[in-house]
């Protein structure tokens, strides 16, 4: 399949290329897009600014991923790069350096792709750290890439504060992102 087919996607939809699919998604409904602003929100001066934490992030919202050889084009919604391998953002609309961190929020429409295909394909390209947040749940789920297979780190439940890998050293209020 050819990346050409996102061309005709309409800007109200999410296009994706999944394991030779063409997968549309309708934009987020209103508790995805809160818990992915503030996670975000949460990445952002720490990690990505280094303002009261301890840097070395670029963390970006709906990145573009295509990673070379495979046809796929994956747009998770939060993803995450060590500045050791992404020293500066490239100006380009797509991305091929896979991260080194991924946040995926869950929704009904989304669910069995993020936590199938796109998992595979997360692994496939070297992705190490993989978060399934989910809003409706309250949950955190944190897998890492061990030996090409994912293996999951911790699951987190309702709105105590957590330490969550690779982000640990700033807590992380699950509340947070629940709240409306």
């Amino acid at each position: 399949m050819s990346y050409a087919v996102l061309e005709d996607v309409p800007p109200t939809k999410v296009g994706e290329i999944i394991e030779g699919e063409l997968v549309v998604s309708p934009r987020p409904a209103s508790p995805h897009a809160r818990a992915a602003t503030k996670l975000g929100g949460w990445l952002d001066g720490p990690f990505d600014e280094g303002s009261n934490g301890p840097g070395g992030w670029v963390i970006l919202y709906e990145p573009e991923l295509r990673f070379a050889g495979t046809g796929d084009a994956l747009v998770p919604d939060l993803a995450g790069w060590r500045r050791e391998r992404m020293p500066r953002i490239p100006n380009t609309p797509v991305f091929s350096l896979a991260p080194d961190w991924i946040g995926e929020v869950l929704s009904p429409s989304t669910y069995r792709w993020d936590r199938g295909p796109k998992m595979r394909v997360h692994a496939r390209a070297g992705v190490e750290w993989l978060w399934f947040i989910d809003p409706l749940a309250m949950g955190l789920e944190i897998h890492r890439l061990q030996d090409g297979q994912w293996r999951l780190h911790g699951v987190h439940l309702g709105s105590g504060t957590v330490n969550a890998v690779p982000f640990d050293a700033v807590p992380l209020n699950l509340g947070r992102l629940w709240s409306r």
